[in-house]
């Protein structure tokens, strides 16, 4: 498989302070990678650099096999899509309109998530957590990016909306899409991710297959996550406080 997206010994951070050092990450055609690790382990800065919103401070980031500092509009002409933690919907225009503005076609996004039928004229911000978060992955999605960078697609969302949501980038990934997503329900992620790295304290910690991986679950929620609070369903969300 093709190799979309690499760091090379990357070191990235804020007002020239690295948070993250050495990150070695890869995503190939057609998987989900997942990235974990406690609240505040560095998991939001690293991908923010991979995207081009932040300065890299040490090391490279390569796209589809070639070092690139272009900001993240220029990789998206490219083939990258990047989906924040904070939910990009329009919350003025309705449904409908949210789609055109991503250049996407409302039949598009139902292929994906047949339940926004009922709400395509509704407003963005009387939208559901999880209706906003199907059409924000729905605009994503549906133009078929080369890459896909997801940042906690599930947060705030009820579990059986997540595997909605984990399902759709399953399929994108099947398709031939290299998916990164930062993922706090830690036992849903390697249920659909391909590989894992877990981070902790700015470094990568473990590189592991997602077989690998759910045999040593107990050991990674102990050593790496243990700073996140345990819901009753054994999943896991961020502790109160600190940076991702």
């Amino acid at each position: 498989m093709t190799t979309l997206l690499q760091t090379r010994g990357l070191s990235a951070g804020y007002g020239g302070q690295p948070v993250v050092h050495e990150i070695e990450i890869e995503v190939r055609e057609g998987e989900i990678v997942a990235l974990l690790g406690a609240n505040g382990a560095g998991k939001t800065t690293t991908l923010l650099t991979m995207a081009g919103e932040l300065p890299v401070i040490a090391g490279e980031v390569l796209f589809d096999g070639t070092v690139t500092k272009a900001p993240l509009h220029r990789r998206a002409r490219k083939g990258l899509g990047y989906i924040t933690e904070e939910r990009s919907v329009f919350m003025g225009l309705s449904a409908r309109d949210n789609l055109r503005c991503g250049g996407v076609s409302p039949a598009q996004a139902l292929e994906l998530f047949p339940e926004l039928d009922r709400c395509m004229d509704t407003r963005g911000g009387l939208l559901s957590g999880g209706e906003q978060q199907m059409l924000t992955l729905a605009r994503a999605i549906a133009r078929k990016p080369r890459l896909l960078l997801a940042d906690e697609l599930s947060m705030g969302l009820a579990p059986l909306i997540v595997d909605r949501l984990l399902k759709a980038v399953r399929a994108a990934a099947d398709s031939g899409t290299a998916v990164l997503i930062v993922e706090q329900y830690a036992r849903k992620a390697l249920n659909y991710a391909d590989r894992v790295y877990v981070m902790r304290g700015g470094r990568i910690e473990m590189d592991l297959t997602a077989a690998e991986a759910r045999g040593r679950l107990a050991d990674i929620e102990a050593a790496y996550l243990s700073t996140a609070a345990r819901t009753d369903n054994g999943n896991l969300t961020p502790a109160p406080g600190g940076a991702a």
